[in-house]
């Protein structure tokens, strides 16, 4: 492979630390790099070395002759004067790009909710983001850097970017270095890790879960390595095989290492035992949602127009003590009302919303207004004005350790709330909501502003937390890792996901293709989108067949574990009513799987079959 770029003895400092020292690195063409480490550790600063943002103080950075280098940093903005046509094709004639598969692809992915001839200005953060990441996409380049290029896109967007990057050049061409927190990118895209820690970059072969498998072992191996480290990150690589095994296939290392690392890791959760305590907490009640429409008015509606926008429809959904649910849905779909309905917040249309009476809910918002009161206060102070202690499991820790839990060094407990960063306020923010003991928890994109390793000490800490949880999260990672159900806002309907975000991919690219199939118009043109095929061929038909053969195990698994429950409310002391309900709850859950699932069989055999 060629190389591309190479960085020799790069030396950094800023006036209150050294970033970089002796740090040598190359990029050869088919690099596909992920970048991790704590925030503030340089990731970011590093992108802007390699790509001739940032000069070093000490060593060189070396380009080939002719390198093409396209780069979107955090802190890229987009002309607010220009239109978004003239951002991202420029002044090129409509029937050149519209003739790119690759500009119409872009286009398509990122800005279909987008007015193509809007002023930039007229836009909100999001959407300037996204327009400014679709004019990269749609350069040509040899080397790409991305700073956190997930932020701002939500489960669909980051599907469609992963698979556009995997796409974009053959296996042994182009190079692609990128900075993100999102776990689940880093494994669909990347086929090595750098760490940026201490001063140094440090390789690691494969995408983030091989990353962690390595840090693992490498933790293992050094006597001086924090305990406290090395046992979160042997419960993520534990997480990570038992779930999801084929993402630590691309390594050429012994699986079997990691199998020996968590042979003695205990499950992330115990069900059980957490819904024991849950309905210990809150009662059989928690949150009924019964035949629940929510319709808002249309402001300033043209003449002929409806009046009125129904964005939820007829709900129907019981929330069970200890649930942990993840909602999904695109920007729009329903999700922010929905919270509202269950914190009485919003108010319903139509049907009504049925509260248990010991239910205390709190919401970790993606604003922070809950520390504005304490912004002139240390966090030692603010702390110390809340509960003295505070179960995590069956251990009893006092809120400095939870503090240091969540990453908090002593130095920082003396900070004033106003001067910690965004992500130490989001970690407080949290620290803040537990201590006041909450028994359903709501958390509203909890994964602004937090490094992979924080995000993996919140997990940790929400595995043993007894009550019930809600996520709405872009985090395909966190979603996955912290909830045991998932469901969809689609079209004003709540829809159960047997397989989680896959299948709810999967719906979302079945309404785009019905739209396509009725010819609708790329953005700012003529030109119709192609027509999705009514046929299973070649690849298609590979795919349909494995799905439904893993549907056949999914299937044989569920009958399993409904015998299983079966057995067990048999067992039960059939006068605690609360008990058999919340054995109730798990089977008809278990069962509405099945019917999801039996369908979804259906449909692929009929089209295999057809």
């Amino acid at each position: 492979m060629a190389h591309l770029l190479g960085a020799e003895r790069l030396h950094l400092e800023f006036p209150t630390r050294t970033v970089f020292d002796e740090v040598t690195l190359g990029i050869d063409e088919g690099d596909r790099i992920g970048v991790v480490g704590r925030n503030g550790d340089g990731k970011s600063t590093l992108l802007k070395l390699l790509a001739g943002r940032l000069e070093p103080d000490g060593g060189r950075v070396t380009r080939r002759r002719g390198i093409r280098i396209g780069m979107l940093d955090q802190a890229d903005v987009v002309d607010p004067g220009t239109t978004v046509a003239e951002s991202v094709v420029g002044g090129i004639e409509e029937h050149v790009w519209a003739g790119d598969a690759k500009v119409r692809d872009v286009i398509a992915g990122l800005l279909a909710d987008v007015p193509w001839h809007a002023q930039i200005a007229s836009l909100s953060g999001g959407q300037r983001r996204r327009v400014g990441l679709a004019a990269l996409l749609v350069g040509d380049w040899d080397v790409v850097f991305l700073d956190e290029p997930t932020n701002h896109l939500d489960v669909e967007g980051i599907a469609w970017l992963a698979g556009h990057l995997t796409r974009r050049w053959p296996t042994d061409a182009g190079a692609l270095v990128v900075v993100t927190h999102d776990r689940w990118f880093l494994d669909a895209v990347c086929t090595d890790t750098w760490e940026v820690h201490d001063g140094i970059v440090e390789p690691f072969e494969g995408g983030y879960a091989a990353y962690v498998l390595q840090r693992v072992e490498r933790d293992r191996m050094s006597a001086a390595s924090e305990a406290k480290r090395q046992n979160l990150m042997r419960k993520e690589l534990a997480w990570l095989r038992r779930g999801a095994p084929a993402r630590t296939s691309k390594p050429k290392f012994r699986i079997d290492a990691a199998n020996q690392l968590i042979a003695d890791e205990p499950p992330l959760r115990n069900p059980v035992e957490l819904n024991r305590l849950a309905v210990s907490r809150l009662g059989k009640d928690v949150v009924d949602l019964l035949d629940v429409s929510v319709v808002y008015p249309v402001p300033d509606a043209a003449p002929g127009a409806p009046a009125t926008r129904t964005v939820l429809h007829q709900l129907e959904w019981r929330i069970a003590p200890g649930e942990r649910t993840g909602i999904l849905g695109v920007n729009g779909a329903g999700k922010s009302t929905l919270l509202g309905l269950i914190t009485g917040a919003v108010s319903p249309s139509t049907g009504r919303v049925k509260r248990g009476k010991t239910v205390r809910i709190a919401t970790l918002s993606q604003e922070l207004a809950e520390l504005a009161e304490w912004a002139e206060e240390r966090v030692s102070a603010v702390v110390a004005e809340q509960r003295t202690s505070y179960r995590v499991g069956d251990k009893e820790m006092s809120p400095g350790q939870l503090l240091e839990r969540l990453g908090f060094t002593n130095a920082q407990l003396s900070t004033p709330v106003k001067n910690l960063s965004g992500g130490q306020k989001r970690r407080l923010q949290l620290l803040l909501i537990l201590l006041s003991e909450p028994n359903v928890l709501i958390l509203d994109e909890p994964t602004n502003d937090l490094d992979t390793d924080m995000l993996a000490a919140i997990e940790d800490l929400l595995d043993s937390w007894p009550g019930t949880l809600l996520v709405v999260s872009h985090d395909r990672y966190l979603i996955e890792r912290v909830t045991d159900r998932q469901l969809a806002i689609i079209d004003g309907h709540l829809r159960d996901l047997p397989r989680g975000v896959e299948q709810y991919l999967e719906l979302r690219q079945a309404t785009d293709a019905a739209r396509s199939a009725g010819g609708e118009a790329l953005p700012g043109s003529g030109v119709a989108a192609p027509a999705a095929s009514d046929s299973l061929t070649g690849a298609g038909r590979r795919a349909a067949e494995k799905e439904r053969s893993a549907i056949d195990r999914r299937l044989e698994k569920l009958a399993g574990e409904i015998a299983a429950v079966h057995e067990r409310m048999a067992r039960h002391d059939q006068g605690d009513y609360v008990g058999l309900g919340v054995l109730g709850e798990e089977l008809r859950s278990l069962e509405r799987s099945v019917a999801e699932l039996e369908t979804r069989w259906l449909e692929l055999s009929e089209a295999l079959d057809g």
